[in-house]
């Protein structure tokens, strides 16, 4: 299932209340990411704005409703629904979470974390591929942050994250965020867990920003990128190199240019960061 994916650049999470101004000025984006469930419905605005903006940049689909951990028979009304959403727009990946969202039919509506055994991966793995065979292209797994830990758990979490990639045959939507909120609430190095992923299996980055409780962190999506999220991206680009990368803010959504001006600081960071590699080199 393996495909040779292109490299995008620097894009952002696309939200309704820029719809107008992305039209009208057609900023220097590279390439923009849709939830996927918001576009699912057949006509009404958001397909409307998304058939339009599509005709000026690559699109990405971001799904939070497979829950290719559960427990629950893979959904194939909701496959057939991103399925056909696909063909339609010809987004350059699909991608999805590494979790569960539901038991019984019942969406919980929040990505949940998974024991990382050897049982648990067999589980996903064959749902992955299941969902690759379907879709009929590579999806991409996100790491989700966590904030509680399973008694059944035998591995890290970058061992379960890199062999699931390894043994499903698919590629790995990295969370620089999640990866540094899940370190700070579970006391591991966010550097340990960047070291231990295939180099070759991470096709995208994502950044955001968190909310700081003290003792503990939610990925909350509302707030700027702090620094040491900035700096945990500085260590992932010396590791992986050339990754597409995007911006994902969902809450206290700022101005168009607040966020276009986030995007440009991780360019910036790459840019530097890769001069500084090629100068050693």
């Amino acid at each position: 299932m393996r495909m040779n994916l292109p490299y995008l650049g620097f894009g952002l999470g696309l939200r309704s209340p820029h719809y107008d101004e992305i039209l009208q000025t057609l900023p220097a984006l590279d390439w923009l990411e849709i939830l996927t469930e918001n576009y699912l419905i057949p006509g009404g605005k958001p397909l409307h704005y998304l058939t339009q903006i599509r005709q000026h940049y690559p699109i990405v689909m971001h799904g939070v409703s497979l829950s290719i951990g559960s427990t629950d028979p893979l959904n194939q009304q909701y496959l057939a629904q991103v399925k056909q959403l696909a063909e339609c727009i010809q987004p350059a990946w699909i991608s999805d979470h590494l979790c569960w969202a539901g038991v019984h039919g019942k969406n919980s509506h929040d990505l949940l974390p998974l024991p990382f055994t050897q049982a648990t991966i067999n589980h996903v793995v064959d749902r992955i591929q299941q969902v690759q065979d379907y879709l009929g292209r590579p999806i991409l797994m996100e790491n989700v942050s966590s904030y509680v830990n399973y008694k059944e758990s035998s591995m890290p979490e970058w061992e379960f994250v890199a062999t699931i990639a390894e043994r499903a045959d698919c590629l790995l939507l990295l969370d620089i965020n999640n990866i540094y909120v899940s370190g700070f609430n579970h006391g591991f190095d966010p550097a340990r867990y960047l070291n231990n992923i295939p180099i070759d299996r991470v096709q995208q980055f994502h950044l955001a920003g968190h909310t700081n409780y003290g003792d503990h962190i939610i990925d909350t999506h509302d707030h700027p990128i702090i620094d040491p999220v900035w700096s945990l991206y500085k260590m992932a680009i010396k590791r992986f190199g050339k990754v597409s990368t995007m911006i994902e803010r969902d809450g206290n959504i700022p101005s168009f240019t607040e966020l276009f001006a986030e995007m440009n600081q991780a360019k910036i960071i790459y840019q530097q960061v890769s001069s500084k590699q090629h100068v050693i080199s």
